[in-house]
């Protein structure tokens, strides 16, 4: 069962983005008609902001398997070793052009060279976007974290420090590593215990920043989060990715990756970090066998594929 659960990890991700490709960026309130025709239920149509096929993953997914590349042979996360071969991927992919990236993401990678040290140049250049007064706290760290929780499976606190450096490589903002370590931490439970629980990471955040984050929580398991905040911003996300697997009976994984589609906006991304969690929580298994059929992303990787990766960042870390 855990092993089933941690290939869920990045399966689960991957057919959330893919569901959430299509209505990227519609507002919420044009998403009922849009589900009309299937009862209000997302379809893997291709399309979106990157023109992708049917099925295809977008930069979310692209990113994690990035990040999946490295931690499938068991390296530390937090070591300069991997966090470069991170970097140096992350700097390569967006040289590339993909077909989406996000904008602050986009700022830091094409502004760093690759090569040793570059972990290093990156978190410089996103410190410099910090310092120039624009935001740097967006949801592009969250979005490919759920991996990061299968790296130490017994580690909690080095589950955290992963989360954390991986994020930074990217995203400067204290919110974007904070949401990062709740989610890396909620998955390895999921995979170890089979339950859902984001708050039982708060206490691996700086102490004076926990209340702040158990009222963030909170209020997203009441749905009741700032409809003022977009879910561009990496708060936001977290509480609409917690928001729909909350609100759906008995949390199953289909009907709450249609949650995630329906919060509107970034769609994409919302229903990547719920479909890591939800994978982590129910396993591949559970994922519907026309979504694992048909999801696809980068250098061909298909279902088996992502369910290797996971497996394989699993394995160092049930010993690691």
């Amino acid at each position: 069962m855990q092993l089933d659960r941690a290939q869920g990890v990045l399966l689960g991700q991957a057919v959330g983005d893919a569901l959430g490709v299509p209505y990227e960026f519609v507002p919420q309130e044009r998403l009922p008609h849009l589900g009309d025709a299937t009862g209000g239920r997302a379809e893997m149509l291709g399309g979106g902001l990157g023109d992708y096929a049917p099925g295809e993953y977008s930069d979310d997914t692209q990113m994690a398997v990035i990040i999946a590349e490295v931690s499938s042979r068991g390296l530390d996360l937090t070591s300069a070793e991997a966090l470069d071969e991170i970097a140096d991927g992350f700097i390569a992919w967006a040289a590339d052009g993909p077909a989406d990236i996000g904008i602050q993401t986009a700022k830091v990678l094409g502004a760093t060279s690759p090569g040793p040290g570059s972990a290093g140049r990156l978190r410089g250049s996103c410190a410099a976007l910090a310092a120039a007064g624009e935001r740097t706290g967006g949801n592009g760290a969250l979005m490919r974290t759920g991996v990061v929780g299968l790296t130490r499976l017994h580690d909690r606190e080095a589950t955290a420090r992963a989360a954390r450096a991986v994020a930074e490589l990217t995203h400067a903002d204290p919110d974007a590593g904070d949401s990062c370590v709740l989610w890396s931490e909620a998955v390895r439970i999921a995979v170890l215990d089979g339950r859902l629980d984001v708050e039982s990471g708060l206490d691996l955040l700086p102490p004076d920043r926990r209340q702040l984050w158990g009222r963030r929580l909170a209020s997203a398991a009441r749905g009741e989060r700032d409809p003022a905040a977009s879910n561009g911003w990496t708060v936001a996300a977290l509480q609409d990715a917690w928001t729909a697997i909350t609100s759906t009976p008995q949390h199953h994984l289909e009907p709450a990756l249609h949650a995630a589609v329906r919060t509107g906006n970034d769609t994409d991304t919302v229903a990547a970090i719920a479909g890591a969690l939800l994978g982590a929580r129910w396993g591949a298994g559970l994922v519907p066998p026309d979504w694992r059929r048909l999801v696809h992303g980068i250098g061909g990787r298909r279902a088996a594929d992502l369910k290797r990766l996971a497996r394989d960042t699993a394995a160092s870390g049930w010993t690691g």
